[in-house]
This record gives structure tokens, sequence and C-alpha cells, in this order.
């Protein structure tokens, strides 16, 4: 391998290398910008952070398909009397797995709700979160999210789980004994 040949390679990869990390921080920043949004009562800037058809199961209440009708939650009844009773959503930093133009990952979020009474905030709702990502022409954005409370459900704190590795990595990783 000639020196050109060699510093060409290293460029291709350091190039793989930013875009996977360019990838990673636009999804952290769409998912940051998730909270702020929401609490702020801005229905259309929440749900422009999905596809058109994007899918927002917030188990077991409501399952949300488009813009629309994540639109209508925030500017609906309930949200509305969350905001008014002081109330926000915190995320966590998801983890994030890219392939290609498709993304998923996992994630908790905290709804923290105020108390008048007693003068604190205190933590109402712990979930956690499945998400997958797409990448569009107007960058990434959310194609499904699943937010179900750890609330001693069946099947909810599995959804924390690392994702399965498939078996041509399992195998290659593997050693056996003689």
């Amino acid at each position: 391998m000639s020196e050109t040949d060699d510093l060409r390679a290293t460029v291709e990869l350091l190039a793989g290398k930013v875009r996977a990390l360019a990838d990673q921080i636009e999804i952290m920043q769409l998912v940051a910008q998730y909270g702020p949004a929401v609490d702020s009562g801005s229905g259309a800037a929440t749900a422009a952070l999905w596809t058109e058809d994007g899918v927002f199961d917030a188990v077991p209440q409501l399952k949300m398909r488009g813009r629309d009708d994540i639109i209508g939650m925030v500017h609906g009844a309930g949200h509305q009397s969350l905001l008014s009773g002081g109330c926000g959503h915190v995320l966590t930093v998801p983890h994030i797995v890219v392939n290609g133009d498709e993304a998923t990952g996992r994630s908790y979020a905290l709804q923290i709700r105020w108390d008048a009474g007693a003068g604190r905030f205190w933590v109402f709702r712990v979930s956690a979160n499945t998400w997958r990502w797409v990448r569009t022409p107007q960058g990434w954005r959310i194609a499904d999210r699943v937010n179900a409370p750890l609330d001693g459900t069946d099947g909810h704190r599995e959804m924390l789980a690392p994702p399965a590795e498939p078996a041509s990595r399992q195998s290659a990783g593997a050693t056996t004994e003689r």
C-alpha cells in the first residue's frame, strides 16, 4: 500500500467516524428538545420532532399517530393542567445505535411535578423509552417512541435491555473450551 493509499484510507475512516458522531449528536439534540417544547406548551415545536406519520405511544394513557395527534395532546386539557400545576419532562441521554438512515435507542424519562403545599418538586413518573429515529431531508426525526412507566408492569423494564447482538457478532467473539 502506498503512502497516498494509506492516507486515503485514514481519511475515509475518520470521515466515517465524524459522520457517526454527527448523527449521534443530532439525535441527542432532537431528544433534548422534547422537554422544553412540551413544557412550554409548544404543540407545533413538539410535533415537529416527529416524522409526519410518527408514533408516540405514552403507555397506557394515549397512543398518538402523526403530528396532529401530538399537537392535540400538548394543547389538550390534560397536558395543560399539568403545565398550570407545575410540571417538567426530563429525558436522559439515550443510548443510540445508528444503522445508515435509521437509528434505535433507549433511555429514561422523568416527569417532575410541583407540590405547592409542600413547596417542593417530586418525581411523579419514571419511564422506560424506546426510540426509532429516521434521517429525513430536514434532519433526524422521531419515527416511533414508546414511553412506558416503570411501575412493575411486565415488559416495561425489559425495554431498557441492550439490543441483542446479531448472531454473526456473537459467534465472532465467542470462544470455546476444548
